[in-house]
């Protein structure tokens, strides 16, 4: 049976220490999450996590999520109550809009409770977290007389939120859509087509159920410049603004899937239903971004939650399961054998996940930080810098964080050796469940293609520019200091690496866009490193000054030097390794015809 602690200490670390939230009082939200309030918000929250979500992870996979003759679903047994549980709590709304019943904390306290919720059970905590991200759509592009009719129920969590993109012949290439919008005399649209892959599309859990498709009024223009973005209830709010009659939209079957079976992944049928307009017609796609950036971001956080848990649980197997005797010598002599966790290999598996998920906590949250700012900062200018890092560190946080999650799944499923392949363990279901991060809310590799085809270039690369000038800043301000050196080497080389291979995309990709598509899983990734390390470069100077101001858990800050330098020594060198293959270009890769595969 798995087990789940929240890491709260290395959260409040990461707010605290490294973020410095506090700095930030001054500005809405921020002003309210006192040390105090955060500390117990987190506790809170990782306890919740452990206690009401968890035990339901392995039931939920077990049990699945069952449809009923007339279209209805239940989910798996005890999500309903815990659901109540989790609405009751507030915890939906903890950085919601005040105006609406939010409690307007910032969207980075909310993201490291997400963290925590995700990792006890992904599946489950994927209603709320795709409810956040309707909300947030809404909040942003819906009419007055649309934000007071949806917003207070679906952040008071009585009702829930979805997203409907996918259809049975398109998924990225949304152009291709054929989802239908009749105007109606009325002002509404009627809406018909089918949608697939619908995460929490038709569930027990709330009254109501509201839906944003994406559809074509009749007569738009083809392609993206035609697609039109609706809200389509499945109860018609009533004169009360409760949930009404029901509306022409049904869950037509459940997916058989391989894993986060206690989600609902729906095909949805829209038979003539009623559908308002969100936003300007023909501009759905800008509106429908709102979500998607949240989910991707909320997406990542999935990978590194997948990641914790998995390493958690290695941890306490490894030092529990006596296998062989060190390499060094028996450690354990009153023994038979000695516990796993001695072995270098072991190590090495253990350290490599725990490096990625304390780097990746930092990352998460420094961006969660950034998206606060982009709204709240008193200076246009640092509104807009935070701006332009959330669009750009956005791919790499899903993209990356997600492919090291779902590695990490199985390199933790290796430490139990046979038995990570046996169910009863719950290594297979995180390596199960991890896997779908990779493919939703755009697959990693149209990840990698919008990070070097739109996003470098992007203002005349302004943001690239700028994240090029921080970490270089940080590396060159530290040089000097021999606590750091370490660190600062390794970063300034994976930032070097980063630098050629944008020289190299520059100078080759226009000529021959194949280039930028050969390069972009390989740029990503070195990305990824190069801002995993940066968080690791952050991380050990705040250690290093609350070590010598005999301030905090000394173990704690310790093992933070050691960790962070596993991360110089092991993992950033790979960065040489994606500019070599970058910088090979796709003639090898695009050269066979299709016939001679």
């Amino acid at each position: 049976m798995p087990v789940y602690q929240a890491p709260v200490a290395d959260t409040l670390f990461v707010l605290n220490d490294l973020l410095r939230i506090a700095r930030y009082d001054n500005l809405p939200g921020f002003s309210d999450a006192s040390a105090d309030v955060v500390e117990a918000i987190l506790g809170e929250g990782g306890k919740f996590a452990s206690e009401v979500f968890h035990p339901l992870n392995q039931i939920g996979d077990r049990e699945g999520c069952k449809r009923a003759e007339d279209g209805s679903v239940a989910t798996p047994q005890g999500f309903k109550a815990a659901y109540d549980q989790f609405r009751e709590a507030g915890w939906g709304g903890l950085s919601a809009d005040p105006a609406y019943g939010g409690q307007g904390l910032p969207h980075v306290l909310a993201a490291s409770v997400n963290e925590f919720m995700s990792s006890a059970n992904m599946a489950f905590a994927m209603y709320p977290g795709l409810t956040r991200g309707a909300i947030a759509a809404i909040q942003q592009h819906g009419s007055p007389e649309q934000k007071e009719a949806y917003l207070p129920r679906m952040i008071e969590g009585s009702w829930t939120g979805t997203m409907n993109l996918t259809e049975p012949h398109c998924g990225t290439d949304l152009g291709l859509l054929r989802t239908r919008a009749t105007p109606q005399a009325d002002g509404s649209y009627r809406i018909s087509g089918q949608k697939i892959f619908i995460s929490a599309g038709e569930h027990d859990l709330s009254d109501n159920i509201i839906h944003l498709v994406l559809a074509r009024i009749d007569g738009a223009p083809e392609g993206t410049k035609g697609i039109s973005l609706f809200i389509v209830p499945k109860f018609l709010p009533d004169d009360a603004g409760e949930a009404g009659g029901r509306n022409g939209v049904s869950c037509g079957a459940i997916e058989e899937k391989m894993g986060i079976h206690g989600n609902a992944t729906c095909v949805m049928n829209y038979d003539e239903a009623t559908g308002y307009l969100i936003g300007e017609a023909h501009k759905g796609l800008r509106a429908m971004f709102t979500m998607m950036n949240e989910a991707r971001l909320g997406v990542g956080i999935q990978g590194l939650a997948i990641s914790e848990i998995a390493y958690q649980n290695a941890v306490t197997y490894a030092k529990d399961r006596l296998q062989g005797r060190a390499l060094s010598g028996p450690k354990a002599r009153d023994k038979a054998a000695d516990p796993l966790i001695v072995h270098p290999d072991i190590r090495r598996m253990l350290m490599t996940m725990r490096a990625v998920n304390e780097a990746g906590r930092a990352l998460v949250l420094y961006t969660a930080l950034k998206g606060d700012l982009s709204h709240l900062a008193e200076d246009e200018a640092a509104r807009q810098a935070a701006d332009d890092w959330m669009g750009l560190l956005t791919p790499v946080i899903k993209g990356v964080l997600t492919d090291k999650g779902f590695e990490n799944a199985v390199m933790a499923q290796q430490v139990y050796g046979g038995h990570g392949y046996i169910a009863e363990w719950g290594m297979e279901q995180f390596v199960r469940d991890a896997r779908i991060a990779q493919i939703y809310e755009g697959a990693n590799g149209i990840q990698a293609l919008d990070l070097v085809g739109r996003k470098l270039g992007l203002n005349g690369g302004r943001a690239i520019q700028a994240f090029f000038a921080e970490v270089g800043k940080f590396a060159e301000e530290n040089r000097s200091d021999e606590a750091l050196a370490p660190y600062t080497k390794g970063i300034k080389k994976g930032l070097n690496d980063l630098q050629q291979a944008t020289m190299w995309l520059m100078q080759n990709a226009m000529a021959k866009p194949d280039h930028a598509g050969a390069a972009s899983n390989d740029y990503m990734h070195l990305f990824g490193l190069v801002a995993l390390g940066y968080m690791w470069g952050l991380s050990v100077k705040a250690a290093q000054e609350k070590l010598a101001a005999g301030d905090g858990d000394e173990a704690f800050l310790k093992a933070k030097l050691v960790t962070g330098k596993f991360f110089m020594e092991r993992l950033m060198p790979e960065t040489a390794a994606h500019l070599a293959r970058i910088s090979s270009g796709a003639d090898s890769m695009m050269a066979l015809d299709a016939e001679a595969f």
